[in-house]
């Protein structure tokens, strides 16, 4: 069984981050959970975290602040900002993508996440000449 990924949740609003959470822990993913930039700042630098889901607007260290704190730290760990107040965001910002809360499908934002997963990690290597490739010579 692989091993699986983790994903940082951020949000300042507890019932939109235990929707995320259980909607991401029924796809497989191991979810940790965070009620502001701070505190979410403090667990990345522990390590281990594959991929980092962040509202926009909270107090304290925000979500494009805690993105612009994790990229410097790790460029290459994607990060996913969301904002229910901001339709379109227009600031500079290093989130790998941006989502308006109530703007898209659930089914969206697990397949930007698997996406941004699979970017991360590289395409998959072969591990070995599979059956087909004996056969292309056999002809």
């Amino acid at each position: 069984m692989k091993p699986k990924r983790t994903i940082l949740c951020v949000d300042d609003n507890e019932q939109s981050l235990s929707i995320r959470k259980v909607m991401l822990e029924t796809r497989g993913y191991r979810v940790i959970t965070c009620n502001n930039g701070e505190e979410a700042l403090e667990v990345f630098k522990k390590g281990g975290v594959d991929l980092v889901l962040t509202d926009l607007v909270m107090p304290g260290v925000d979500g494009s602040k805690l993105i612009d704190a994790i990229k410097t730290l790790s460029p290459q760990t994607p990060a996913i900002l969301l904002s229910g107040k901001v339709r379109i965001y227009d600031r500079d910002t290093r989130a790998d993508v941006f989502l308006p809360k109530g703007m898209y499908a659930p089914v969206e934002l697990l397949e930007r996440i698997r996406l941004l997963l699979v970017r991360k990690r590289g395409p998959k290597r072969a591990q070995s000449p599979g059956p087909s490739a004996n056969r292309a010579g056999a002809a």
